[in-house]
C-alpha cells in the first residue's frame, strides 16, 4: 500500500513539475527566438532575407557588419554611446547612493516633502521636458555636447535609483552601525567600509538600469546631439531610406548595439536578481 502511494506520488509529483516547467521552457524559447533570429539573420544576404525572414542563412555575409560600420558610423556611434553611458551610470550611482544612504536612515528637517520632490521626478513625463531642455542647452552653448547629454539621462534615472537605495537602506538593521561606532568606526568607513559592500546588490541593480536608459534613449539624443556625437539608437535610423530599409545591415547593426548590454547583463546578474528582491524582507 505504501509503494502504490509512493509510486502515485512521485507521478503527481512529475506531472506537477511537468505542468510548471513546460509552459515556462515555452516563454523562455519565445523570449530568445527574437534574439536569436536577429544574430542569424545578420549574416543572410538582402536577397535571402526578402525571400524568406525565418530560414537559416545558406551563405554567411559577415559583410554585413562591415557595412554596419560604415554606412552607421557604429563605432563613432558605439564610443559616444559608451562614454554618455558610462558617465550617466557613474552620476546616478553617486548621487543615487548618497542621496538614497541620507533619506533611509537619518531623520532631519524637511525630509518628508524633500524625498517627495525627488520621488514626483518619477511622475513627471521624461519627454514633455524636451522642449525647456533643448532651450536650456542651446542658452547654455551645450548643444552636440555627449558630456553635457550626460547630465540630462543622469538627472532622469536618479528618482528611480534614490527611491529604490532608499527602501533597501531601510531594511538595514541599524545594529550594523552601533557596533561600528562601538569599534570606533568613523562616518566615512561607516559609509564606505560597511554600508556600500551591503549595498552591493542595489547599486547593480540601478548601474544595469541606469546603463540601459542611457544607452536606449532616443528622442533626447536625437534633438540635442549633432553628426559627430550621435549615439547608437541615432546611428541605426541610417539603415532606413525614404522607399527602402536594407534590414540585414540593420540587424548587424543591432546586434554590434546588443552586444555590450548582453555583457555587462552576464557579469552583474546576480547582483541585479538581488537587488531587485532586496528589501521585501525586513531585517
Amino acid at each position: 500500500m505504501n509503494k502504490k502511494r509512493g509510486i502515485i506520488g512521485k507521478i503527481l509529483n512529475f506531472l506537477l513539475t511537468t505542468v510548471i516547467n513546460v509552459p515556462v521552457m515555452l516563454l523562455t524559447l519565445f523570449c530568445m527566438f527574437p534574439v536569436v533570429w536577429m544574430l542569424y539573420s545578420s549574416v543572410k544576404s538582402e536577397k535571402e532575407f526578402a525571400l524568406s525572414i525565418i530560414s537559416f542563412p545558406k551563405t554567411f555575409v559577415i559583410q554585413n557588419y562591415t557595412n554596419a560600420i560604415k554606412i552607421g558610423q557604429m563605432n563613432i556611434c558605439l564610443s559616444n554611446s559608451v562614454k554618455a553611458s558610462i558617465l550617466t551610470v557613474i552620476i546616478v550611482l553617486v548621487l543615487g547612493f548618497i542621496t538614497g544612504l541620507i533619506f533611509g536612515r537619518y531623520d532631519f528637517k524637511f525630509k518628508k516633502p524633500l524625498y517627495i520632490m525627488f520621488l514626483s521626478g518619477m511622475l513627471i513625463p521624461v519627454y514633455s521636458l524636451l522642449v525647456p531642455v533643448f532651450i536650456e542647452m542651446k542658452t547654455l552653448n551645450l548643444n552636440d555636447n555627449i558630456y553635457a547629454i550626460s547630465l540630462i539621462y543622469g538627472a532622469c534615472g536618479l528618482p528611480l535609483a534614490i527611491f529604490l537605495i532608499t527602501s533597501y537602506v531601510s531594511a538595514i538593521p541599524k545594529e550594523i552601525e552601533e557596533a561600528a561606532i562601538i569599534d570606533g568606526a568613523s562616518f566615512n568607513a561607516i559609509i564606505f567600509k560597511i554600508m556600500m559592500p551591503i549595498c552591493i546588490p542595489i547599486l547593480g541593480t540601478v548601474l544595469i538600469l541606469s546603463f540601459l536608459n542611457a544607452w536606449n534613449e532616443f528622442p533626447f539624443a536625437l534633438v540635442l546631439l549633432g553628426k559627430n556625437t550621435k549615439t547608437i539608437p541615432i546611428g541605426l535610423t541610417y539603415f532606413t531610406g525614404m522607399y527602402s530599409v536594407k534590414y540585414t545591415q540593420l540587424l548587424a547593426g543591432l546586434s554590434i548595439a546588443t552586444l555590450p548590454v548582453v555583457i555587462i547583463y552576464f557579469v552583474c546578474y546576480k547582483k541585479i536578481i538581488a537587488g531587485m528582491v532586496a528589501g521585501s524582507v525586513k531585517g
